[in-house]
């Protein structure tokens, strides 16, 4: 396979790619993610998928390069990462008994190809008590997730039903990547 470079950063698609049994290095880029006026969430995490792996192919032009970027929706509104406990506690609100998007836009680049996909899985929240909400946040995990929960960690217990590509959920679609890496021929 081509060297590969993974474009980010988060710790969680770094272990989705190992469970692949990949070599790869990480490079990640600093680039505006600012959403545009207008712009879908669709275009969003496409284009900054896209963006974050042209972003490193300048700096690297032999690699191959995988990027990905993970919304959170609800509403037709991007969930970010928690600001506080009273946040959280918004978000949590938001979610309770109620179903969301997770979307990722994953491009994989190289000099002569650009390939991007974009993968919805839907997910539904127990009723979350005030109690739960309570607990979940002393656990110190809804920190720095986008949703403020991690389903690969304590907020599993809190999905009652999953639609799609779980991995995707938790930071990169393990499938459509591999689906991707072989249509640019770096992989077999």
């Amino acid at each position: 396979m081509a060297n590969l470079i993974l474009a980010s950063s988060s710790p969680r698609r770094r272990e989705l790619l190992q469970q692949l049994g990949l070599t790869f290095e990480i490079l990640s880029p600093d680039i505006d993610e600012t959403v545009l006026v207008n712009e879908s969430i669709t275009d969003y995490v496409c284009r900054l998928a896209e963006t974050k792996a042209q972003t490193v192919l300048i700096r690297r032009p032999h690699a191959t390069v995988l990027a990905a970027d993970t919304s959170l929706v609800f509403n037709d509104q991007i969930i970010g990462k928690p600001e506080s406990k009273q946040h959280a506690f918004e978000i949590w609100s938001l979610l309770s008994e109620q179903v969301h998007e997770v979307l990722t836009g994953i491009c994989v680049a190289t000099a002569v190809s650009c390939q991007t996909k974009v993968v919805r899985t839907r997910v539904e929240f127990q009723k979350l008590s005030l109690d739960d909400m309570e607990r979940y946040w002393a656990t110190g995990e809804p920190l720095g997730k986008a949703g403020a929960y991690a389903i690969q960690g304590i907020a599993a217990q809190y999905v009652t039903r999953i639609e799609g590509s779980y991995s995707n959920v938790v930071g990169l679609p393990l499938h459509e990547t591999v689906q991707l890496l072989k249509a640019v021929k770096a992989l077999n």
